[in-house]
């Protein structure tokens, strides 16, 4: 291990659990990553072994079941794992944002009922808020929950881009209601919805019609959901309280900005490893690339934004463990890190030469995950824009 992305102030058991991950890893994951993604194929076995770890509960209270660790320390779980394969980060994403939403929303029959099991990893979470339509303009939401007359609600629409939308047996999904209010960003409310895994029908009402197929991202199953008047109690609203859907799902994204950040960092420094390997093995003109000049200066480019882009996300995360929100400290950690990424890794595929663009590679691999980054929770774009609009109300003229 080198001295890139390492961080200071962690505890002994901070520092076991990473430990133990990054064995993990290098032993499990590694070996077979490139393989299972060319073959699209779902890792099940280290889905098995993620489980036995106890990372499905990583961040889940000791009552509730889990090991109680910290935004900061799955943070840096993802950038271990995104280190191996990145679509395996991408199957505990999306159950932890569920997690965290019930930990911090949900009514205490809500978290008895579910976050025990989802410690172990026999509920499995996915996150429903994105559609057809529907890209970053979450207020353009068109899935509709009807309150019936017996109280309990009829949800109709269909969703988009749901990760593990066929392995999930919970996902957490934003819908439209008709609260009355003024704005509509409290005309929204997230529905706690029960299914079994797989594709089809996986319950009355809702439909998973398969795989989409990907650029990269692949191994993970990335599906729609369609609803067709879907039958669902008003105890299933996250919270128990219809109108908030909105700022729990904002909440939820947060962290996740974070977990994305993280996955970029592991994509990129797993390429600096192999492009810094790579120089010192291929030789030109009498001597490794890495003594010349210009591979020299790659290097050093690589390895300052992949420190770069750790900090960042190391700084987010903190903030959100210290109860403050981080949007913006988020939404830069998720820009600079998926834009890092990318420049990291189109830098060690320029280093590896043709080689890069052959998939015996690895560096292949990481080229098409790359990609990802800078779209997952959230463009670069809109990144800007949440950052931009926050400065200007912390640097408004008085």
């Amino acid at each position: 291990m080198g001295r890139l992305v390492t961080t200071d102030g962690l505890t002994d058991i901070q520092q076991e659990i990473l430990k133990t991950v990054r064995d993990f890893v290098d032993k499990e994951i590694l070996p077979v990553a490139t393989e299972l993604e060319h073959k699209d194929e779902y890792p099940q076995a280290i889905v098995d072994g993620l489980k036995e770890l106890g990372l499905f509960g990583l961040t889940i209270p000791e009552e509730y079941g889990g090991l109680g660790e910290s935004l900061l320390t799955y943070a840096l779980v993802v950038e271990e794992i995104a280190r191996g394969w990145m679509s395996v980060s991408g199957v505990i994403n999306t159950h932890f944002i569920v997690a965290y939403m019930l930990m911090h929303h949900g009514t205490e029959e809500q978290k008895q009922k579910y976050l025990p099991r989802m410690a172990t990893g026999e509920v499995r979470g996915a996150f429903s808020m994105s559609e057809p339509s529907l890209g970053s303009d979450v207020s353009a939401v068109a899935t509709k929950a009807t309150k019936q007359d017996d109280g309990s609600y009829s949800i109709t629409g269909q969703k988009m881009w749901l990760t593990n939308g066929g392995s999930s047996n919970l996902v957490a999904v934003l819908t439209k209601t008709d609260e009355g209010a003024d704005s509509v960003y409290k005309n929204m409310t997230t529905f706690l919805i029960e299914k079994e895994p797989g594709f089809g029908e996986t319950a009355q009402g809702i439909t998973v019609p398969g795989k989409i197929d990907k650029m990269g991202y692949k191994g993970i199953d990335t599906t729609e959901m369609i609803l067709e008047k879907h039958q669902i109690s008003a105890d299933q609203i996250l919270g128990g309280e219809p109108g908030k859907g909105f700022y729990q799902m904002m909440d939820g994204v947060e962290v996740g900005r974070v977990n994305v950040g993280a996955r970029a960092v592991g994509i990129a420094n797993r390429a600096f490893e192999l492009g810094i390997a790579y120089a010192q093995q291929r030789e030109t003109f009498g001597k490794p690339i890495a003594q010349h000049q210009a591979i020299l200066f790659r290097l050093a480019e690589m390895g300052t934004k992949v420190e770069t882009a750790h900090a960042m996300v190391v700084r987010a995360a903190r903030k959100k463990d210290a109860g403050e929100r981080n949007d913006v400290e988020a939404g830069m950690a998720k820009m600079v890190a998926s834009e890092y990424c990318n420049e990291v890794v189109e830098a060690s595929f320029r280093i590896h030469g043709g080689y890069g663009y052959s998939k015996e590679y690895e560096i292949e691999r990481l080229y098409r995950e790359a990609a990802f980054m800078l779209i997952g929770e959230g463009t670069s774009d809109i990144q800007k824009m949440i950052i931009g609009r926050s400065l200007l109300k912390d640097y408004k003229l008085r």
